[in-house]
């Protein structure tokens, strides 16, 4: 049999029926054909150049379709065929059993990484305004393997730019991150250099009115000497702060802890190296923030809960209703239970999903739309930055462009004097929500203060009663699981019984918490840089704290 014969069988024999399981693979319009028979593969492959010869001559030549065969051709495949059958007999070695330690993530991972270190970096120095000792012994505790220290190594600061840049030319593209009025660092995509800081947007708007040390708090900084109200034990309160900054693990590392009861600010302590206006990344608890300002647009009816996002889905497809993601309503993906594909977990929350936006340069609110739906929305858990994205863009596209950019400033953090705020954005220009935000203490108390006041403030109301009942209700998809998890903020679990059932916290990575409890008219602001196994617990230090206090709630109000 000549070769172009053979070349022709093999079309021919992929093409007919067969009682054994025959796969055709066409990989770069190669067919390729697998008899499989218990753990034999025979492949038959054809060279790319036999086949557009082969497809050339039949064009060219007006003759019979690539499917058909002469008789001369169809005894050829079938003597094609017996001799594979006839191979089937033979005694073939098991092939050894194969293993996939090779991690095929691993320039991603060590893209991810520089991209890390060059926003923690570049917010460290110039958003935090630390020092380069604080920000390699705290900041940066938080990587594995730092790049350079203190004193030197593969990175580059930029002052004058405000820009940071981590890693040489090695195979892994250099990093950078740089500054931004309004928002704090960005990070750039891999190609882009400093001359392409000028590009990343910022956000520019005067500061609010007034000189915050003059306003009384919590409008402003300004506290009284008025001693601690009735009930509160200041033996016990200095125990429990005692109790959070003397930790047993080196790994667990309190910058501040701030304590409010009755409105009044009755504890407040920094470690060495942080001050009153020092602003950090709040990880996690920029989801709460976020629900916050959502929850105003649904107050509003610009925003529905249980009306499907309402933007459409990657790959896009001709029918969009027939996309079953089509079903996904914001509340689903605030209670973290879109059925979404889970791309944060298993150990690729550095290797791909939102670590591309947080730390590469790609966009926050593309990747997201591109999950697949993998089970019934509202019916199971997942914990996924990219849920609260896909609320944030709804929002984005509730507001429009103009007043997206505008709207946490003006709806929130002016109103209530969350002057030390900002929130991160990618290079696009949209929000990072569901991490990168920047706050000193006292902000994260003032926004706790406006959940116990039932969201009042000053008189006037905020955020209604019942999407408050919300973001506490616990996600129907943990009804048995414990219910520690509402709309966007922590609940206690049912487990749980040595702190009131009513309180429900805030959570971000290294140790954010922000803990409202009701019932005794009290706010809990921990801010850390916590690294390693981390595990500092949130609902101990509540316990703590609640020792100081020996009676229920006061009368609490806007």
């Amino acid at each position: 049999m000549t070769d172009e014969e053979m070349r022709e069988a093999a079309e021919y024999f992929a093409a007919i029926p067969w009682t054994r399981r025959m796969h055709v693979i066409e990989a770069d319009r190669i067919p390729q054909m697998r008899l499989e028979e218990g753990n034999m593969y025979i492949t038959i492959i054809e060279q790319q150049r036999h086949v557009d010869r082969h497809k050339e001559k039949h064009m060219n030549n007006g003759s019979r379709p690539m499917n058909r065969a002469s008789g001369a051709l169809r005894m050829a495949a079938f003597a094609a065929v017996a001799v594979i059958s006839g191979a089937l007999a033979l005694p073939i070695p098991a092939a050894a059993q194969q293993q996939s330690p090779f991690d095929y993530w691993k320039w991603n991972r060590e893209m991810i990484r520089r991209g890390q270190q060059a926003v923690l970096m570049c917010n460290g120095l110039f958003t935090s305004n630390r020092t380069l000792d604080q920000v390699f012994e705290q900041e940066l505790a938080f990587l594995a393997e730092p790049i350079g220290t203190a004193a030197g190594g593969d990175y580059v600061i930029d002052r004058e730019r405000r820009a940071v840049a981590i890693g040489k030319p090695d195979g892994v593209p250099v990093m950078r991150a740089a500054f931004r009025e309004g928002t704090g660092c960005i990070v750039l995509a891999p190609d882009q250099m400093f001359d392409d800081i000028d590009g990343l947007p910022i956000l520019d708007m005067p500061p609010p009115a007034g000189d915050p040390a003059a306003i009384a708090w919590p409008a402003g900084d300004l506290l009284d000497d008025a001693p601690l109200p009735p009930g509160v034990d200041e033996d016990a309160l200095l125990a429990a702060s005692d109790w959070a900054f003397e930790r047993e693990s080196p790994e667990q590392v309190t910058l501040s802890l701030l304590v409010v009861r009755d409105g009044r600010i009755v504890h407040e302590r920094y470690a060495p190296g942080v001050t009153m206006t020092t602003r950090t990344r709040t990880w996690s608890t920029a989801k709460s923030i976020a629900v916050t300002l959502i929850g105003m647009l649904v107050d509003q009816g610009r925003m529905s809960l249980d009306e499907p996002l309402g933007f459409p889905w990657f790959p896009e497809v001709t029918e969009s209703e027939h996309d079953p993601r089509s079903a996904i309503t914001l509340r689903h993906v605030l209670n973290m239970s879109s059925g979404l594909y889970p791309i944060d977990n298993a150990d690729l929350e550095y290797a791909t999903g939102s670590g591309m936006s947080y730390w590469a340069g790609e966009s926050s609110i593309e990747q997201m739309r591109r999950r697949g739906l993998i089970r019934e929305p509202g019916t199971y858990w997942d914990y996924e930055n990219y849920d609260t994205l896909l609320a944030v863009y709804a929002m984005k596209l509730a507001l429009g462009e103009d007043e997206y950019h505008e709207f946490p400033r003006r709806a929130l953090f002016d109103r209530i004097g969350m002057r030390n705020t900002l929130v991160g954005m990618d290079r696009f220009g949209d929000f990072i929500f569901s991490s990168q935000i920047y706050a000193n203490a006292r902000d994260l108390a003032r926004f706790g203060l406006l959940y116990l006041q039932g969201g009042v403030w000053n008189g006037e109301r905020l955020i209604s009663e019942e999407w408050i009942d919300f973001v506490r209700r616990p996600a129907p998809s943990l009804a048995e699981y414990g219910n520690y998890y509402g709309g966007q903020w922590w609940l206690v679990p049912d487990d749980r019984t040595d702190v009131p059932k009513d309180a429900y916290s805030t959570a971000g990575n290294r140790g954010q918490f922000v803990i409202v409890v009701p019932s005794h008219d009290l706010v809990i602001v921990r801010r850390g840089l916590d690294y390693g196994e981390q595990g500092f617990d949130r609902w101990d230090l509540t316990r703590e704290v609640l020792k100081a206090i020996r009676n229920g709630s006061s009368a609490s109000g806007g």
